[in-house]
């Protein structure tokens, strides 16, 4: 089969184009801005791209066109579509689908699917129950939101005979032809609902839509399913009060799962009895929960608490998640900068407060934590959650904000915290201010869902420049 791909630099359709390709599809695909490094690994597995969205791809004539949700019948100023592609695909009635769709009938039809869901976390949970299974023999395929150290990819199909595939399962949209959230398409056996909060203020208008949808998901879960569900969110307790059909498996307080000790070392409890052990390089409360989720998803498919708590023992995180991207080394000492894909303002708290969490019990109470963050999602775009900023930051000693393309006044939403805050309108304007800043000791945290304009090395540059 022959399919092209529109927006195949995406996340999650270059993922489907690894797949398609491993299993022996011929795989083209086109988007806007065709760059490294994503571009770099799709031509690498002989993906032939095209810059832009040209009605002229059409001559391709592939058996069908996978369409991503970056794709919409817009108009541009002058009245042209914006995806003139789309629009001669609709005129030739051409064959077209959605990624989640393709993927649904050509990769996840007759599997075991564990799928990860939740506003946060979506992406480092699946990561950790990938790497369960395969530490447990089960080579299982994957479809992951980033890339996993451990694998150094991002989606692969997993050994032949493997029957289990654990994907990230995303609440957006599908596509603009199927406004339902993408992990509907999927059919779990096993899936995990991390947490949920309100998030997608581009395509959902409050807090009940998105609840409306991750019941869509659990309607789809079998009987001899598994849920494994944050018990301690009051937002999944009412998903489920709308119907639950399948076997339940609550983790956290209040839950049959729960965890006893500290954040880096701490054993797993089911029901009250201690079922294995986790120690690993890991920081806060929440990977601690994201970890009681994967082992509880994990024992469906028949891998036992103990092995899947050893197995974390050696998981080494996903790539943009506290990803030291380097040390600017001071004779009065050293100053660390991190990168982390937090966006949302629980995401950024969360990330926060777990490294302050660990400088602590490292007994480096006085190390400060300098956030340096970009509010880039669509959410934060529109300022839906810019009040919630301050409260977000709170565990840092300063936070630096790229205010560039925001409609919102950054500097009136982050006054609460008073001089503990800057913000800049370019990442050129930013960097010199953080730099002057820093001082021996700091630990430096970029958070970003892009790229951040390389500020990570622009950073490094300017520190180790001004010894």
């Amino acid at each position: 089969m022959h399919i092209h791909i529109l927006g195949i630099c995406g996340t999650f359709m270059g993922g489907v184009a690894a797949l398609a390709r491993e299993a022996g599809h011929q795989v083209t695909g086109c988007d806007a801005g065709v760059y490294p490094p994503m571009s770099d690994q799709l031509r690498a597995l002989g993906i032939d791209l095209i810059e832009g969205f040209g009605a002229d791809q059409l001559a391709l004539k592939p058996d069908v066109f996978v369409v991503g949700n970056v794709v919409s019948r817009a108009r541009q100023a002058d009245g042209s579509a914006k995806f003139p592609l789309m629009e001669a695909i609709l005129d030739a009635g051409a064959k077209y689908t959605s990624g989640p769709q393709w993927l649904a009938e050509h990769v996840l039809q007759g599997r075991h699917v564990l799928a990860v869901a939740g506003t946060h976390g979506k992406t480092t949970t699946t990561s950790m129950l990938s790497w369960i299974l395969e530490r447990a023999g089960l080579a299982p395929g994957f479809l992951v939101g980033g890339v996993p150290l451990d694998f150094g990819v991002s989606a692969r199909l997993g050994r032949s005979e493997s029957s289990t595939f654990v994907i990230e399962a995303d609440e957006y949209d599908t596509a603009f032809f199927d406004k339902r959230s993408k992990f509907v398409h999927y059919r779990p056996r096993t899936a995990i609902l991390n947490n949920l909060e309100f998030d997608h203020a581009d395509i959902f208008d409050d807090l009940a839509a998105i609840e409306r949808q991750f019941h869509h998901l659990v309607r789809t879960v079998p009987a001899s399913g598994r849920l494994v569900v944050n018990a301690t969110e009051e937002s999944l307790r009412r998903v489920l009060a709308q119907g639950c059909w399948s076997q339940l498996a609550r983790f956290g307080a209040g839950g049959e799962w729960q965890a006893q000790g500290t954040h880096d070392a701490f054993e797993v409890l089911r029901a009250g009895i201690c079922v294995g052990r986790v120690q690993w390089a890991l920081t806060g409360q929440h990977n601690q929960m994201n970890a009681l989720a994967a082992i509880a998803a994990a024992e469906h498919v028949g891998v036992s608490p103990a092995a899947a708590a050893d197995a974390l023992g050696s998981f080494r995180n996903v790539r943009r998640r506290m990803e030291l991207r380097g040390v600017a080394n001071r004779p009065e000492g050293a100053v660390t900068v991190y990168d982390d894909f937090a966006h949302h303002p629980t995401a950024i708290r969360t990330t926060l407060d777990g490294l302050r969490l660990k400088l602590n019990a490292d007994g480096r109470k006085a190390d400060r934590i300098l956030a340096v963050f970009e509010p880039r999602s669509n959410t934060m775009k529109l300022g839906t959650m810019a009040a919630q900023l301050p409260w977000s930051l709170e565990s840092a000693d300063l936070s630096f904000c790229h205010s560039g393309g925001l409609d919102w006044d950054a500097s009136a939403a982050l006054a609460p915290l008073g001089g503990r805050s800057i913000v800049a309108g370019s990442i050129e304007a930013l960097v010199p201010q953080v730099v002057a800043a820093a001082r021996p000791g700091d630990h430096i945290v970029c958070m970003s869902n892009g790229g951040f304009g390389g500020i990570h090395e622009k950073l490094l540059s300017a520190l180790r420049a001004s010894r």
